[in-house]
């Protein structure tokens, strides 16, 4: 059974939120501060955080700046991955994966089947690898943010966490560009 093996040390990560938003402030953003609040609660370091509009070469720009900085090791964006014409966020970050992480979507959804039921299908939540920086696009609900954190994120980037993370993978996220 999954767990937190407690003889090891925590080691935090460096993450950045984006909240994708044509509407939102920092005064409101709700889903941004759960995420902000939560990542600092597990002993992470929030590394940056920004409010983009939606569109693509927005998001897509201020992702390629977090993944090009080395202080940044997460990017977790929160809002446009529905299915209106405005939700462009996986087609702004998908564009950028070195290699995707589908479980993450799968599992986000599959978790989310419980609580929201079929209303999870809009989702199009999303995970990947792009310059050994790993992101995560969540939907914008406060919601949808504390799910993808408490039920998944909170334990693959703790490096305590068995019998596999994604912290530990760190290391080797670059293998390719060597």
């Amino acid at each position: 059974m999954p767990k937190i093996d407690e003889s090891r040390p925590f080691l935090p990560v460096n993450i950045a939120v984006m909240t994708v938003s044509d509407t939102r402030t920092l005064a409101d953003d709700r889903s941004g501060d759960a995420l902000a609040e939560r990542l600092a609660g597990a002993g992470h370091r929030l590394g940056a955080r920004a409010i983009v509009k939606d569109d693509v070469a927005a998001i897509r720009a201020q992702v390629q700046a977090w993944i090009a900085d080395p202080e940044i090791d997460v990017v977790l964006t929160t809002g446009g991955t529905g299915v209106t014409g405005r939700d462009v966020t996986p087609e702004a970050v998908e564009a950028l994966f070195d290699k995707a992480i589908p479980g993450f979507g799968e599992l986000f959804r599959q978790l989310s089947y419980a609580k929201v039921g079929t209303s999870t299908i809009q989702s199009r939540a999303t995970g990947g690898v792009a310059n050994g920086t790993y992101i995560f696009a969540l939907p914008g609900s406060p919601s949808a943010c504390r799910d993808a954190w408490d039920d998944i994120l909170v334990f693959q980037l703790d490096n305590r966490h068995r019998p596999c993370n994604l912290v530990e993978l760190m290391p080797r996220l670059r293998e390719h560009q060597v």
